[in-house]
């Protein structure tokens, strides 16, 4: 459903023009729509006070239940998680330790990651002291390059599940079964990868020790929260870290009423029909399809699979006939035109795409409209 005009102007009384998010769930954009079931509750929420050590342990119940994991704790977004997931297998649950970081000196501070899976995120777990120690070429890794990499410093071996990353790592589960026979916990940063709601509880089964989630991306939780799960000495660690406790984690402080509307959402989340979801953004993708497939020299597609586009996502290929403007003059202009729309551009280099995510049914005609445009203009 689309926003009233009204509630628009929320923003644009500011001078914030609202747009059309096309990208997915990206934080730079907003993240995605906060779920309308959940305002009452956050708003009753924010004017009840608790005590927020009972509050964060009473909602790890809850996500602790809905992952498989023995505990469960509410995070300042899923970055906030991986500083928090560093520090616990750091400095653990030691107060002297924990007052220390991040200056990590005399501590177990190295983290085992494989060379294809260092992204800009990684440097959360940097932020809590932690130095990395990379395996692997970059383009694949064998098993004796994990286990020449362990030391008496290491503190965690961290595994990234996220789109377009190399499937060519080590398995989480050879990772796992290797760490584990060395006493070394895994943590999981898979921040952007529900849906599928099955992946809520498969690292935890596939033998990872922590993983992160991002609560304000499918899940439609509030922007800035994370959820992590994972073993319980290790959950009991990360809160020691956190807010409200004065450590490391001081600064990634959630509400009370986030951590309501989190848990809120994170159960209307699992217990929504995926199929009827899927077949909904489906459609609307081929719709898309529909309209640009004739544009010479063009691949328009539907993807959906379990590695790169979690949802139907309507993919635009510029082939080698392709004789309009570039894919990057396109991307550029479609976010600075009124309204500003903006494309999903992670894949390769002669590929733009529509992520169905954030997007009401009324947006695509918009987006359609703009996009033939754009294609359309000098293309002999």
């Amino acid at each position: 459903m689309s926003l009233d005009k009204n509630i628009e102007n929320i923003y644009r009384d500011i001078g914030v023009e609202p747009i059309i998010v096309a990208s997915g769930n990206t934080s730079a954009h907003g993240g995605s729509k906060l779920r309308p079931e959940i305002f009452e509750v956050m708003q009753k929420a924010s004017n009840i006070m608790v005590n927020m050590d009972q509050l964060n342990k009473a909602a790890g119940k809850i996500i602790a239940e809905i992952t498989g994991a023995e505990a469960g704790l509410v995070t300042s977004g899923a970055a906030g998680g991986l500083i928090l997931q560093a520090a616990a297998c750091i400095a653990g649950s030691d107060p002297k330790k924990m007052a220390q970081l991040p200056n990590t000196e005399g501590l177990n501070n190295e983290i085992i990651i494989h060379r294809s899976h260092r992204f800009a995120y990684d440097q959360c777990y940097k932020s809590a002291g932690a130095k990395f120690i990379e395996i692997g070429d970059g383009r694949r890794c064998q098993p004796w390059q994990l286990e020449a990499a362990f030391s008496e410093r290491t503190a965690a071996v961290a595994y990234l599940f996220t789109p377009f990353v190399s499937r060519r790592a080590l398995s989480l589960k050879q990772v796992s079964q290797i760490a584990h026979s060395k006493n070394i916990p895994v943590i999981v940063d898979a921040a952007s990868f529900t849906p599928p709601r099955a992946n809520l509880r498969r690292f935890i089964k596939e033998g990872a020790d922590l993983v992160i989630f991002s609560g304000g991306k499918a899940i439609r939780g509030p922007q800035g929260t994370g959820i992590l799960c994972g073993r319980e000495d290790l959950i009991e660690a990360a809160f020691a870290n956190a807010s409200p406790h004065q450590f490391l984690g001081r600064g990634l402080k959630i509400a009370k009423e986030e951590i309501i509307g989190l848990i809120q959402s994170l159960n209307i989340f699992i217990n929504e029909d995926e199929e009827s979801e899927t077949n909904r953004y489906k459609k609307m993708c081929q719709k898309i399809v529909d309209a640009l497939i004739e544009i010479p020299g063009l691949e328009v597609t539907v993807e959906h699979d379990q590695f790169n586009y979690l949802v139907p996502t309507t993919l635009i290929k510029f082939t080698d006939n392709w004789k309009g403007p570039s894919r990057d003059s396109i991307l550029d202009n479609m976010a600075n035109n009124k309204p500003q729309i903006y494309l999903h551009s992670l894949g390769n280099p002669d590929e733009l795409a529509v992520d169905p995510n954030n997007l009401d049914q009324n947006d695509i005609p918009i987006i359609i409209d703009s996009l033939r445009k754009e294609l359309l203009s000098n293309n002999t």
